[in-house]
């Protein structure tokens, strides 16, 4: 029985892939901040709950340590993360900092801990939850972006010197999660002197017109199963009919004519 660890598991994407992988017959470790409070999870019996804070390296040397005492890892998928809107002008420095020590440092340091292990095996794989707005960008995102492109190019750079011992990087790049994102897993920071454009843009999440359609966590679980188990030497694995298409048309009229559309569809 192959074994996967995944970060953020307690909602959304993260759970989804949990039990979807338990019901394909894996050994999973689901780690989470607050593993106490789960409920629906402890009565699955493949799956094994751990406490993890990604922003804490401490944390996550438990984790680690903690999970190979259960069983020798294959897979270890990234996948806690949150999201940051607002202007720039609005955010507080501490916010700026959590956003990056939880989308980008917590993923380095979660993979750096594992490394070891998958290598002296020489193989594993390593499976990073990044976003449509790893590969395209919108208003009033500008950290959340830079989070999400890090990710994006840091993995590019790995998958080089991990093939050199035959593991593995691959991304997922979901648009729209039917989750609690936009109330649980996002942080906001305001400004007045953008506030009308802010809000024209938030109202867009609403908007059944709107490019930023919402897939299931269940179907983008399902991208993350194919990831896993195709074989293929693939790094980007879009996820959403609205990831595809949005990606597809950036790459039709290229990325300048792209960026104007989305100013002037979403900001004027």
């Amino acid at each position: 029985m192959k074994t996967i660890f995944i970060t953020g598991a307690s909602s959304g994407l993260g759970k989804a892939t949990v039990k979807l992988f338990a019901e394909k017959g894996w050994n999973v470790i689901a780690s989470m901040r607050h593993p106490e409070n789960e409920t629906e999870l402890v009565s699955i019996p493949n799956i094994h709950l751990l406490q993890l804070d990604v922003t804490e390296r401490e944390s996550i040397e438990k984790a680690v340590d903690a999970a190979m005492r259960i069983s020798s890892v294959d897979v270890v998928f990234n996948n806690a993360g949150y999201g940051l809107a607002g202007p720039l002008e609005g955010y507080a420095d501490e916010q700026i900092t959590r956003q990056f020590n939880t989308n980008v440092l917590g993923v380095i340091r979660v993979t750096q801990a594992f490394l070891p292990h998958l290598r002296e095996r020489n193989a594993g794989l390593i499976i990073n939850t990044t976003s449509i707005g790893g590969l395209v960008t919108f208003p009033f995102s500008s950290i959340y972006h830079a989070t999400k492109w890090a990710i994006e190019g840091w993995s590019e750079s790995m998958s080089y010197e991990l093939a050199t011992q035959n593991i593995q990087i691959k991304t997922i790049s979901p648009g729209g999660i039917a989750t609690d994102f936009m109330t649980r897993s996002i942080d906001m920071g305001q400004h007045e002197a953008y506030a009308e454009s802010f809000n024209k843009f938030m109202s867009g999440f609403n908007n059944v017109d709107s490019p930023l359609q919402f897939s299931s966590p269940e179907s983008i679980a399902e991208v993350v199963y194919e990831a896993v188990t195709d074989g293929n030497d693939q790094l980007r694995y879009l996820a959403g009919n609205d990831a595809l298409d949005t990606y597809e048309q950036r790459l039709k009229v290229g990325a300048e004519a792209f960026r104007k559309g989305v100013k002037t569809r979403l900001v004027h």
